[in-house]
């Protein structure tokens, strides 16, 4: 394409843009309006009529939330087919006052081709056109000639290939996953758009794009299937806490609000499992024996003193704190597990307490936390209601006076406790996420899993219980799981609670990281399981990973250059330090207090720094632009999964990869020998200079 064709082309689309983001201005002016109208517009009196408000005001108020979350990147793509119609794709539908088309939402049947054409088969397309903006300016497009019959030496000249993908691909990461509407990939696609009924299992190796696919997937299925999903929701279950605030901008960008996100240990109202404990507790905890064993306490706590304090948390702190009434009740248990379950009481819940506690609340009802918290809330509303109603008595009473009219007191007082009851139901219908997150028994429209492979057995019957019409997408890695409690094979987890109504899909290609890092990984993954494969990465970078081995107690000294040489050669982009857990609080200390601003633990402020140093663990999901890894043995060593660990470790980077050890280099990471470190002769570099990151990460 020549400049001046170029420069045309941007104008062109420029004005249909311009005129896109008028459309979008007026529509949400009406939304607006409409909703005051609503709120304005007088009523019948009658439930029916106060009721059929609220629902209008509901629709109006979400549509005029979607309106304001797609002002970035509102349109994105062109299809033109064979035929000479042209169809805009964007994140939402928009249309002209004869309700013709101007905008495709992406979701649609219609805008499929944009994601599924290829050369060889363009499926009626003749051109896709990536349109690129900044703010509301159009900055870049870029064309794909698909039917290659139709072509001539003017089209040839346009031809640029996948370079919306690869602009993404390169780019700094920002600490938070974006949306790839405009860059899917046909397998994408097809997993994406897969229908709605029973259990989608996405089977991916690292960065082939699993977490953005299912999140996608999340906004298609609620566009697509509307009426059968709004009235329940979606859940969306996610590792941990960071890995929220890491995925939280994407279904809002994407128009969609009614979603809840929520770890494994937030998932029963009125609990927040995040203690630590040992491997050893959380595995005893996630097993299927311990069905049985919190159904004979809760039988033996029936038996003797059933009432009020017969909750979920007391029976569960009166078996961790007491030896023998847990032997009484779980005599299947070796001595050594029932040693690593005792704790004292007033310990906080860690995760794996969470679906325990859920297991008897479905026994006994909610557990301590929620009822103490309903109390409040009743107490709360009653005197509040105590006081509307001395304040309404009095209205009222004036009024009637007023007019010549008198009632008896307890006529008054019926209709008003009766409007009171009316209001207080429509009041406590919330919005669905709202509803759905404070419900133990809420049933969800659909669930989407994240990192599925990392469930127990327990944890997987307290989500269950949460979908019971089996409607889910589970995405993992079996390769990449951390524990020995979790997911061995799909087909033994899913044929015990989903038979025959399983499916699974394979993501194989790898946009995150280069070629010269998933070498490295390969080997990793060889030693986890020969036959397994790797997908293929998407691009190469030239930046060959590399490693250091150092004396004994130099570790700290070398890492902290290490971060500081690193951090100078990233600029913009972030970088993470993965080291072992038993070595976390020592390296975090070291390196905090040579680089100041250096994130580490649950610092809010994590998935914003320039640096931050975690734990394998609290790296999953997420992405940096270069990856140290500190005492790679040590990860190895310390857990039985530590070679899953590893790979997950050296799979985080999009661009750079180096690894320090203070004993000798594992033999799985022997092809970083040779490779440049990043360490230069003299002075350290100037941390405190090294700028935020800026820039998008599309693809994740």
């Amino acid at each position: 394409m020549t400049e001046s064709v170029l420069r045309h082309e941007i104008a062109h689309e420029q004005g249909y843009v311009t005129m896109l983001y008028e459309v979008l201005e007026r529509a949400r002016a009406r939304a607006a309006a409409e909703l005051q109208r609503v709120y304005a517009g007088a009523t019948t009196g009658t439930e029916q009529a106060a009721t059929e408000r609220d629902s209008f005001a509901r629709t109006y108020a979400d549509r005029s939330s979607q309106l304001m979350t797609v002002e970035r990147g509102l349109c994105f793509g062109r299809i033109d087919t064979i035929d000479k119609a042209r169809f805009y794709i964007g994140r939402i539908g928009l249309f002209d006052d004869d309700h013709d088309p101007l905008l495709i939402d992406w979701r649609a049947p219609v805008a499929q081709p944009f994601y599924r054409a290829t050369a060889a088969d363009p499926i009626g397309v003749f051109r896709r056109r990536h349109i690129r903006l900044s703010g509301r300016t159009v900055v870049a497009v870029d064309d794909d000639i698909l039917d290659l019959a139709a072509w001539d030496d003017h089209d040839h000249d346009n031809l640029i290939g996948e370079a919306a993908l690869f602009a993404s691909l390169s780019a700094d990461r920002t600490g938070r996953m974006s949306e790839i509407v405009a860059t899917i990939q046909a397998e994408q696609d097809a997993i994406i758009r897969s229908g709605l009924p029973g259990v989608l299992v996405v089977q991916g190796g690292p960065g082939t794009g699993k977490t953005v696919v299912a999140l996608h997937r999340a906004a298609y299925l609620l566009y697509t299937y509307r009426d059968q999903l709004a009235r329940r929701g979606v859940l969306v279950v996610g590792p941990n806490a960071t890995f929220l605030r890491y995925i939280e901008q994407v279904l809002p960008s994407l128009g969609e609000t009614e979603v809840v996100l929520s770890t494994i240990g937030e998932l029963l109202p009125g609990v927040v499992g995040t203690a630590a404990e040992s491997p050893e507790a959380s595995r005893v905890k996630g097993e299927l024996q311990m069905v049985e064993v919190i159904a004979r306490a809760v039988r033996a706590v029936r038996s003797g003193r059933a009432g009020r304090d017969a909750t979920p948390a007391t029976l569960l702190t009166s078996l961790w704190s007491s030896p023998e009434r847990l032997a009484d009740v779980a005599p299947e248990l070796s001595e050594t597990d029932r040693a690593a379950l005792h704790r004292p009481p007033g310990t906080p819940w860690t995760r794996a307490d969470v679906a325990l506690l859920d297991e008897a609340a479905d026994l006994l009802g909610d557990t301590d936390a929620v009822v103490q918290q309903r109390r409040r809330a009743d107490a709360e509303r009653a005197a509040k209601d105590a006081e509307h109603l001395a304040y309404t008595r009095e209205v009222v009473h004036t009024g009637l006076a007023a007019d010549g009219l008198t009632l008896e007191p307890w006529e008054v007082d019926q209709f008003i406790t009766l409007m009171a009851e009316r209001t207080r139901h429509r009041d406590a219908l919330g919005t669905i996420a709202e509803r759905a997150a404070a419900d133990r028994t809420w049933q969800f429209g659909h669930v989407i899993v994240d990192e599925a492979q990392e469930l127990s057995p327990m944890e997987w019957r307290m989500l269950m219980r949460r979908c019971r019409r089996r409607s889910m997408t589970l995405v993992g890695d079996l390769a990449q799981a951390g524990t020995d409690a979790g997911v061995r094979s799909w087909a033994e987890l899913l044929d015990q609670h989903a038979p025959g109504r399983w499916r699974t899909a394979e993501l194989t290609v790898n946009y995150r990281t280069p070629a010269e890092i998933m070498a490295v990984a390969a080997d990793v993954l060889t030693a986890i399981d020969p036959v397994a494969a790797p997908p293929a990465s998407a691009r190469s970078t030239g930046a060959v990973p590399w490693s250091r081995c150092v004396p004994a107690g130099q570790l700290g000294r070398t890492l902290i250059e290490s971060v500081a040489a690193e951090q100078a050669r990233i600029g913009d982009g972030r970088l993470a330090v993965i080291v072992p857990r038993s070595r976390y609080a020592e390296l975090t200390t070291l390196v905090s207090a040579a680089l100041p601003g250096v994130a580490h633990g649950s610092d809010p402020g994590l998935l914003d720094a320039t640096t931050a140093i975690l734990e394998v663990g609290q790296s999953k999901g997420l992405e940096f632009d270069s990856v140290l890894i500190a005492d790679p043995g040590a990860i190895l060593r310390e857990s039985p999964r530590g070679g899953s660990d590893l790979y997950v470790a050296v799979t985080r980077a999009t661009r750079r990869l180096g690894v320090i050890s203070d004993g000798p280099l594992p033999d799985v990471l022997q092809r970083t020998v040779g490779g440049v470190a990043s360490v230069p002769a003299g002075p350290l570099p100037d941390a405190s200079r090294t700028p935020h990151s800026r820039g998008s990460n599309l693809i994740s």
